[in-house]
């Protein structure tokens, strides 16, 4: 693989980075599988795109609005689970299938929106600096990941933040001190979807183009980062470091596609071996452990009749 190629997965790979963090906030700290995320993703960039074309908007400020975009889905995925008591899964996929029409109908009932002739806040920075089009968006992507993350670290270490990670260790406790889990559910949505939707409205100003498929998978390979992420950096015990290693999963996640595609794998089938590749890392660690203890059991019972 190039350099240049190396360039553009590492600047994929962060920019997708920010999405993982909205996928950690309901996966790992909630113990949600929310698969809003596909539909949010899009979301973002179709609204990120929409402003800058039909209104001439500054790319920062479109990509606000398309996070608080993400953020009215995660409400409604939580307003739907937590309100209507649908299961969270089922409340994630019907918000999702809803967002195909949604997204359509923001971006003119248009399949694709290109900017190519408009300028963004990665081509600013690249046109500001005279340097390409990866290169920018890996600065930009890092800088923007790198204050979520501290502001993230800092909001789990507030009272509410503590309450919100706590719903998820432990819902019946935490209800039982006064908590209204159901609102720290909402918050968690809704948190998570605006950095997934700001993710998706940073990879439209990337690519130049918004698409109506381009969160299609976003869950898996939000997965996929996660858990290469904690294998990697699995001793590290501080929160803000964990928050961190999601970041890096999707850049090494992004890695190992490019270097995937670059020996000759059709990319029709990336998604086949993205399933595959998270299905083998969740459950490798399983099957270990079960290894183990199937081992320390023989020998105890060795132990024993001896």
């Amino acid at each position: 693989m190039n350099f240049v190629a190396m360039q553009g997965a590492v600047a994929q790979g962060v920019l997708w980075g920010i999405m993982v963090l909205g996928v950690y906030i309901t996966y790992r700290l909630l113990n949600i599988s929310d698969l809003t995320v596909d539909g949010s993703f899009a979301l973002g960039g179709c609204v990120c795109a929409t402003l800058i074309i039909n209104f001439g908007m500054d790319p920062v400020l479109a990509l606000v609005i398309a996070a608080i975009a993400g953020m009215l889905a995660g409400a409604a995925t939580g307003i739907l689970h937590t309100v209507l008591e649908i299961p969270a899964i089922l409340a994630g996929i019907l918000t999702q299938i809803s967002l195909w029409s949604v997204n359509l109908r923001i971006m003119g009932g248009k399949s694709n929106l290109p900017l190519l002739k408009l300028e963004t806040l990665i081509s600013g920075v690249g046109d500001n600096f005279g340097i390409t089009q990866a290169q920018a968006s890996m600065i930009v992507g890092v800088i923007i990941a790198l204050m979520l993350i501290a502001v993230l670290y800092w909001f789990f270490g507030t009272e509410l933040g503590s309450a919100l990670r706590a719903t998820g260790n432990n819902e019946d406790m935490i209800r039982a001190l006064g908590v209204d889990t159901n609102k720290m559910k909402l918050l968690a949505l809704m948190l998570a979807n605006g950095l997934v939707a700001l993710s998706g409205a940073l990879v439209c100003q990337h690519q130049k183009y918004a698409d109506i498929n381009m969160g299609r998978g976003a869950i898996v390979i939000g997965l996929a980062a996660i858990v290469i992420g904690e294998v990697l950096m699995n001793k590290l015990e501080n929160f803000g470091m964990k928050l961190a290693s999601v970041v890096i999963g999707s850049i090494v996640y992004f890695l190992i596609r490019a270097i995937v595609l670059d020996f000759g794998l059709n990319t029709n089938d990336m998604n086949l071996f993205t399933a595959l590749f998270v299905a083998a890392a969740l459950s490798i660690p399983v099957m270990m452990a079960k290894a183990q203890a199937k081992r320390a059991y023989s020998e105890t019972g060795e132990e024993d009749e001896a």
